[in-house]
């Protein structure tokens, strides 16, 4: 004898897709990065997308980098980590020269993947006179394409040089010699046309 089953009605394949997503977890989206290559002297900042990305700063603002195009030159230094020996000594390098960076016309930033309250509490021990920007998950380190050191275990130390018309004419790398991005920041600085 054959016993006759009443067909079951499915679900349609796009809501069981859905069901089974809906019990998973959600994962948190981690940030695309494209790294174009690394910023080199002479070319121009536009040309990198996080150039216009909106970043914290240590004194609770947010800046674009952007923003200072057409109206002043820029220098970024990027370091690893903040209220660590080497970084200490360049970021107080930084600000025992800053006069002659502001007589220059020149705005100067610090830049690391600290929080905004580590660089806050970085630059208060410090008495650091500018601003220090958090490029949270090292997105604008990973865009200008800074390589880290001993072996990618360090994040690279990177100073950069923007002029007015945000065209990169100064890129220097040294993990070691940390007051030396202070003297060639100046150097390059020298040559920068202030106004646009």
């Amino acid at each position: 004898m054959q016993t006759l089953r009443a067909p079951v009605a499915r679900a349609p394949a796009s809501s069981r897709v859905s069901a089974v997503r809906a019990a998973q977890p959600r994962v948190a989206r981690v940030p695309v990065v494209v790294v174009r290559a690394e910023l080199k002297a002479g070319e121009k900042l536009e040309d990198y997308p996080n150039y216009y990305k909106v970043l914290k700063t240590s004194e609770g603002k947010a800046i674009s980098l952007s923003s200072y195009k057409g109206k002043q030159p820029i220098v970024l230094f990027f370091y690893p980590k903040a209220a660590t020996p080497g970084c200490t000594k360049e970021a107080c390098r930084f600000r025992d020269e800053y006069s002659r960076f502001t007589s220059a016309g020149a705005a100067v930033f610090g830049i690391s993947s600290d929080s905004p309250a580590d660089n806050a509490a970085f630059a208060k021990a410090n008495n650091l006179p500018y601003p220090l920007i958090t490029d949270e998950n090292s997105i604008l380190r990973k865009t200008f394409g800074i390589k880290g050191d001993f072996l990618g275990l360090l994040p690279g130390r990177q100073t950069y040089v923007i002029d007015v018309n945000g065209k990169c004419v100064m890129a220097f790398n040294d993990q070691l010699n940390v007051e030396q991005h202070v003297d060639e920041a100046l150097k390059a600085l020298a040559s920068v046309k202030v106004a646009a």
